[in-house]
């Protein structure tokens, strides 16, 4: 179970960053050399169109396995859309205004603060030497953070506030998957999905109604792309978190740092400097040795 847990974070990854591609290209100014015409829009409405189809493909999902609408923990499932919402929403913002790869890697904190929620609510156990690779990652993504103060270039024009909203958003992750973690023996995974949309939705409304933004054209069927694939996404991540522990599970999702790197390289052009590409190294190795010594 644990290998298919982190299998299903993977593949869980691989639609996040479609995803990501996706809100990046609708959002960002650079955008028109890929699909010329494209409009932009504001993150929040982004959040509301995936919410919308989410809501309604878990709806729907919901009633043909027969399970309670609004679930069983309440407190628990209340607490992962709020969080996620709010992770969600700065980390759409983040994409918009940091280069991909970057706002990638600032979200992949997430883990780390994971690990860390898991330890205070969860009480689970991690070793030592965990620690060690743990920290390893977590000095690839602090490299990356922290050049900015010291006024390294890092290839971009870089906002030390979008990087701090982006650090808050980890946050923000962190929360929510700890509450998927804690609610793994009381909700099915679809029931825990639902409570995102169910709260993000109309939350997004509320900002909508000062600058939404009407769709044309093929811009339609990218943010159906975005909707379904977060509703594979966000199952398929739920499902990892089931099946296994946070100091295993959690960490593979610094993988995605390697595909937010080379879209934003290949179909973004753009230009990082050295020192994100030490810090992704960094990263991936930390991940790759902590999942290899749990899982022996």
């Amino acid at each position: 179970s644990m290998s298919k847990g982190v299998l299903y974070m993977i593949l869980s990854g691989l639609c996040f960053m479609i995803v990501n591609f996706f809100v990046k290209l609708l959002g960002s100014q650079n955008s028109a050399s890929l699909i010329e015409g494209l409009q932009q829009y504001p993150a929040h409405e982004l959040v509301l169109a995936r919410s919308i189809i989410s809501l309604i493909l878990s709806l729907a999902i919901i009633k043909r396995k027969k399970l309670p609408i609004f679930g069983n923990n309440k407190k628990w499932l209340i607490a992962r859309g709020v969080s996620g919402t709010i992770a969600l929403t700065i980390f759409f913002y983040t994409l918009h205004y940091l280069p991909l790869a970057l706002a990638a890697v600032i979200q992949y904190l997430a883990p780390i603060f994971t690990v860390f929620f898991a330890i205070l609510i969860l009480k689970e156990n991690v070793k030592k030497i965990q620690w060690l690779f743990i920290g390893i990652s977590f000095s690839g993504v602090g490299l990356i953070t922290f050049s900015k103060l010291y006024g390294i270039d890092l290839g971009e024009n870089i906002s030390l506030e979008w990087l701090f909203l982006g650090i808050v958003a980890a946050v923000f992750s962190g929360v929510a998957y700890v509450s998927i973690m804690k609610l793994r023996t009381t909700d099915e995974p679809i029931s825990i999905v639902f409570y995102f949309p169910l709260i993000a939705a109309p939350t997004m409304v509320v900002f909508c109604l000062f600058d939404f933004v009407m769709p044309v054209g093929i811009e339609w069927l990218l943010l159906l792309i975005i909707g379904i694939f977060t509703q594979f996404a966000q199952i398929l991540m739920t499902k990892a978190f089931h099946l296994g522990s946070a100091s295993v599970i959690a960490p593979v999702q610094y993988l995605g740092a390697i595909y937010a790197y080379l879209v934003g390289f290949f179909l973004f052009e753009e230009s990082l400097s050295w020192i994100i590409d030490i810090g992704i190294i960094l990263i991936i190795f930390g991940v790759l040795a902590n999942t290899v010594l749990r899982n022996k």
